[in-house]
């Protein structure tokens, strides 16, 4: 009568949605193509909801575990342990080069050939004529005295080029570069010397330099260097003149494995004496003091480095045993200066040169060996904890007019 109270049709059975495998794209295998082959990988294999479904599906009453849970991320951490490979020092071991691969001096070569092309490319240019004449003496010494050779070497360096053509009776221009190659060789003899330790337990070594010369990452490749000849180094701190200075020489100790004494806002000199006792006490080979930078003309902040200089001979009478000045490659002639004014502070006893690689002054080293010859007895042409060497003047001398 009334269509409204027809009958509606039944409504289709509804699906058992815990018997029905799960929609999903994790559910259906996945084919990964391999940028290299057209071969699938591995399906992969289902898991999460799919996972948690299957033990939704067991019968009512039944024992059944929950999948269990991911393990937390702290115990996927394995515990890491360094140690630190200790090997016996030698007595009176002189330390010119740490045990390395063979190649390991060839690679040296090659960096100091790349860091000094700066300073030699300019003296080399002058080799590229075709005759023997005072044009290309002239020539030589203008870029000899660029390159802050200075006077009296350059002097030397001529006068002895010309002896050595006369001998030779050389005609050809690129001779001539081998002879001053030799010449060279010759003038920068004296500045090579090995660094021994040994003699002394502990061997007390006082760093110093002006600002920005490099002197605590020259402490730090220097640490490292002492370590690979299997010498155990303590680091002083004594640098509590700049704020980051202590930060900057903890980082080398860790970078190192090594021990520092260091004091926050402490006296320098007391910080020394204590890096002293302690090498003693804890029978180290080396003690590496780093002290404040300053400039020469800063006589108030001189008579503080002198004061550190008296009282680690306190804690040790026969110490300071090397009191080496950091010399920054760039500041050309300015270098001797430092070394006079260092030199009568506290009596220098040997020199890193820093930088070579970021200048075209690296004639420095010439001068440094006609007018103040003290040892060089490292030299660092970049960054990296390999890029300071031990000081050779016939490799010098070829890197540089290579």
């Amino acid at each position: 009568m009334f269509s409204f109270f027809k009958k509606k049709p039944p409504l289709p059975p509804a699906a058992d949605t815990l018997s029905a495998p799960l929609a999903s794209p994790a559910a259906a295998p996945v084919q990964i193509q391999s940028p290299d082959t057209a071969a699938p990988l591995p399906a992969a294999t289902p898991t999460g909801a799919n996972a948690a479904l299957d033990w939704l599906r067991k019968p009512f009453g039944a024992k059944a575990t929950p999948p269990a849970p991911p393990a937390p991320l702290d115990a996927l951490k394995a515990p890491v342990t360094l140690t630190a490979p200790t090997v016996p020092l030698a007595p009176e071991a002189a330390l010119r080069a740490p045990p390395a691969p063979a190649d390991g001096r060839s690679g040296w070569l090659h960096r100091l050939k790349t860091g000094l092309r700066k300073t030699g490319s300019s003296i080399t240019t002058v080799f590229t004529g075709t005759k023997i004449d005072d044009a290309l003496y002239e020539q030589l010494e203008e870029a000899l005295l660029m390159a802050d050779t200075g006077v009296k070497a350059t002097q030397w360096l001529l006068n002895d080029l010309k002896r050595r053509v006369k001998e030779s009776k050389t005609t050809d221009p690129t001779a001539v570069k081998d002879l001053l190659t030799q010449a060279l060789t010759e003038l920068l003899r004296p500045l090579e010397k090995a660094l021994v330790i040994g003699q002394h337990q502990p061997t007390v070594i006082m760093v110093a330099g002006v600002n920005g010369a490099g002197k605590t990452t020259s402490i730090g490749k220097l640490t490292k260097h002492l370590a690979n000849g299997g010498a155990s180094v303590l680091l002083a701190a004594a640098d509590t003149f700049r704020a980051a200075a202590r930060e900057q020489l903890n980082v080398w100790a860790d970078r190192n494995l090594v021990e520092i004494v260091s004091q926050e806002g402490g006296d320098p000199a007391a910080v020394s004496f204590d890096a002293v006792t302690a090498g003693k006490a804890r029978r180290k080979d080396v003690v590496l003091v780093d002290t404040a930078g300053r400039l020469p003309t800063q006589l108030h902040l001189m008579e503080e480095l002198k004061k550190i200089r008296r009282v680690v001979t306190k804690a040790d009478a026969s110490a300071p045993h090397e009191v080496l000045l950091v010399i920054d490659g760039n500041t050309g002639q300015n270098a001797l200066a430092q070394v006079r004014a260092f030199d009568d502070a506290l009596q220098l006893t040997g020199l890193i040169i820093t930088k070579l690689d970021g200048t075209a002054k690296g004639g420095v080293l010439a001068a440094i060996a006609q007018e103040r010859p003290f040892p060089v007895y490292f030299i660092g042409v970049g960054e990296k904890l390999e890029d300071l060497e031990t000081f050779n003047a016939r490799e010098f001398a070829q890197a540089l007019l290579a």
